[in-house]
């Protein structure tokens, strides 16, 4: 190289470092971009400037024969790299994200997208998180979880407030002390909710998806249980079930009908879990009114109880057998009046719920009338195995013997679905659905109390049964979404430098390998 062209190569070479400058200067720091557009136009001005002073060579070099093979190379690799960038940018902005993380922490519930969507004024989302001390992940998480939010609506107005620099606004909002630091605040108008560190790390999603229902007053769909007569209650030997369904965006309700006139026109879903004290007429009323409203509900009856539910169901079409269910072929621990169900021995609704077995701790006999009511259809969902027996006076301190000639081997029904027949026109196409309830029974209320809930696959199908009755469109998995220590965590400049790296990394490469292959065929 002359030392008359040096000068001129070291412009060419400014013009392009003080170009790779102002655009890298541009994406990690939009906030200084105007200064990275002047270091853009200076940089292209050097080239220019280089070209001009040593136009001679440079006109040389692209119409000789090895500069028109290289120019044609060079436009062609800037072409294809133009065209991966291209790509790239449009993929940071516009991507379908696929969570892959155990508990689906980064998947938002059909519930939540529904509660999103319904939101029509703006909600203030206060974010008290101190960059220095997040020891737990707790605010990376919150801030993964609330961009996910922003994703389905545009009605939330996130602000991040360090409680160190702005201590009075944290007590303001109730945050006293550093405890109480990473929590979030929901605001809309007079109405505030703040879901704590201790609620983001262990339920995250159903937290802030309740904080918006508390403060906009958008409406969740209640689930009802009946108590006052024995029935199995959500506030005791149902609690852990009931805190499942308050995970899905479902809230718990109770109802006396004691006390009550009428089942409330919000129920989503009645449920009647094992009643062992005998119903008044009155109350018995107040359920069938309520399924004649082509309503939904979950109603379970036990071995020896009142025959309440028998009456309840017998007007759809089901007869409760009574006694108690003994299965010595599928059964829990050689108990045999603890039917396990195995998905071969379910309904197709149940099948693909039942990963393992469902436990039936006391069972008895569900049973289709002969001549079912008008419009109204019954079918089996579990059931015992063929070689089952119904004991009507089973003593379970005495060892269970079958008697031929009173008891006979066949399958029982454990649970059963009635609902309402469709409406057909002379061409057997289905044109709407006749009057009448959906109802799910069960001749066993144990099988969802706390200390069978969480075995083989009973939770599941509890909550399955409510998604199949309307309650909601999306079952979460029963397991709470844990904040993982194995997240990964991204600050916004290591978010910038994986954004840069993804769109550059590989034009840069083909760039590279571009200029080595000129130089060597030079």
């Amino acid at each position: 190289m002359t030392n008359s062209r040096l000068p001129t190569v070291v412009i060419a070479i400014l013009g392009i470092v003080s170009m790779v400058v102002g655009l890298l200067l541009s994406i990690i720091l939009p906030e200084i971009r105007f200064y990275a557009l002047v270091l853009i136009a200076f940089g292209i001005i050097l080239i220019v400037v280089a070209a001009i002073v040593d136009f001679r060579r440079v006109k040389g070099a692209v119409t000789s024969k090895r500069g028109k093979f290289s120019t044609s190379t060079g436009l062609m690799v800037a072409i294809f790299a133009g065209i991966i960038v291209l790509v790239n940018a449009i993929s940071v902005g516009v991507n379908h994200q696929y969570d892959f993380t155990a508990l689906a922490s980064f998947t938002l519930t059909s519930q939540t997208k529904d509660v999103l969507s319904k939101i029509k004024t703006p909600v203030k989302v206060l974010c008290f998180f101190t960059p220095a001390d997040d020891a737990n992940h707790t605010a990376g998480y919150a801030s993964s979880m609330l961009t996910q939010y922003e994703n389905f609506t545009n009605n939330l107005q996130i602000t991040v407030i360090d409680p160190d620099k702005n201590p009075e606004e944290a007590r303001k909002y109730g945050i006293t002390s550093t405890d109480l630091y990473e929590s979030v605040v929901f605001e809309q108008g007079n109405n505030q909710f703040a879901v704590y560190p201790q609620q983001i790390q262990s339920e995250a999603e159903y937290s802030f998806t309740n904080a918006i229902l508390e403060v906009t007053g958008i409406v969740e769909r209640k689930i009802y249980f009946v108590i006052g007569d024995g029935e199995a209650s959500p506030l005791d030997t149902l609690s852990n079930a009931s805190d499942i369904l308050k995970i899905n965006l479902l809230q718990v309700m109770t109802i006396d009908l004691h006390y009550s006139t009428s089942i409330p026109d919000d129920c989503a879903v009645l449920v009647i879990a094992g009643p062992t004290n005998p119903m008044t007429d009155s109350e018995r009323q107040i359920v069938n009114d309520y399924l004649k409203k082509n309503k939904q509900a979950i109603i379970m009856t036990n071995p020896g109880a009142p025959d309440d539910v028998a009456k309840i169901l017998s007007p759809w079409g089901v007869n409760v057998v009574g006694g108690t269910i003994l299965d010595p072929t599928s059964n829990v621990g050689g108990s045999l009046s603890t039917p396990n169900v195995p998905a071969s021995q379910s309904s197709a609704v149940v099948s693909s719920i039942i990963k393992t077995s469902v436990f039936f701790p006391g069972a008895t006999a569900l049973l289709p009338q002969s001549t079912l009511p008008t419009n109204i259809d019954a079918r089996a969902l579990v059931w015992s195995s063929k070689d089952a027996w119904i004991d009507k006076n089973y003593d379970p301190t005495k060892p269970a013997k079958f008697d031929p000639t009173t008891e006979t081997k066949q399958i029982s029904f454990i649970g059963m679905i009635i609902n309402p027949t469709y409406q057909y026109d002379d061409n057997n196409n289905i044109t709407g659905v006749n009057d009448g309830p959906y109802i799910i029974a069960f001749g066993d209320s144990d099988f969802i109390s706390n200390s069978n809930f969480s075995n083989g696959n009973n939770a599941d199908l509890f909550l399955n049964m409510v998604k199949e009755l309307g309650a909601g469109s999306e079952i979460m998995s029963i397991d709470r979404k844990v904040l993982p220590t194995r997240m990964l965590i991204l600050s916004p400049e290591e978010e910038n430098f994986l954004n840069i790296s993804s769109i550059a990394l590989l034009p840069a490469i083909v760039l590279i390998i571009g200029v080595l292959m000129w130089w060597r065929r030079r």
